[in-house]
């Protein structure tokens, strides 16, 4: 969720005299990289935990989480921000 308010304000906050698909393009590849590192370090954080048989779970679900909430935050937020901004 705050990776998405992120990259919406960052979108909101531009200078003007850009396109909304020029801004959309801009934010995503200033944004991805620190989108993806926070993924990718509460993914191992979460894999640490899957051994364990009473945590496996729970680390099975915030896996999966992890990867569909940034997979959504980098593909269809900026898509539904362009089709309502418009």
């Amino acid at each position: 969720m705050r990776n998405s308010i992120l990259l919406v304000d960052f979108i909101r906050h531009a200078p003007p005299g850009h396109g909304p698909v020029d801004l959309l393009i801009e934010a995503g590849a200033i944004r991805f990289k620190p989108i993806l590192l926070t993924a990718i370090a509460a993914m191992i954080g979460a894999v640490v935990i899957l051994p364990d048989p009473i945590f496996q779970g729970l680390a099975i679900s915030l896996l999966f989480g992890l990867l569909s909430s940034t997979l959504l935050t980098v593909l269809v937020i900026p898509a539904i921000y362009r089709v309502f901004k418009t």
